[in-house]
């Protein structure tokens, strides 16, 4: 069955939880801008993130790549970025796509990390 085809009665956000029991890690909310491009290509695209987990991010986006897409992906905070490789692992017809992480640097990895623990604390934060 593809990703995409997958539907849940109960989506509380646009990316929902169906993709939930699929995931390696827990997804948090997250608000980034980020910058896509499909290798060397000139048509860069700027979208936001609004959702991440160790392993990849949901991007909000009217015009997602084509599941398949390989993207070398840049995730802006207003102090720090990422950069990567990933993957398009699904997409949402005028909402967005799933990305999954495919090659993240060591020092890349402790940004996600950070960007993680905090957005988890804040998650926690929200439900007291």
């Amino acid at each position: 069955m593809a990703i995409s085809s997958v539907e849940s009665s109960a989506v509380s956000l646009p990316w929902g939880d169906m993709e939930h029991e699929r995931r390696r890690t827990p997804r948090y909310p997250f608000d980034a801008s980020i910058e896509m491009r499909v290798g060397t290509s000139q048509d860069q695209r700027t979208a936001r993130v609004t959702g991440l987990s160790l392993n990849g991010c949901y991007v909000s986006t009217e015009s997602p790549y084509p599941e398949g897409s390989a993207l070398l992906v840049k995730v802006f905070t207003a102090t720090e970025f990422y950069e990567g490789q990933a993957a398009v692992i699904y997409t949402q017809e005028k909402l967005g796509m799933g990305l999954m992480f495919t090659e993240t640097r060591p020092y890349y990895l402790m940004v996600l990390r950070k960007w993680l623990l905090s957005a988890m604390m804040a998650k926690k934060g929200s439900a007291k």
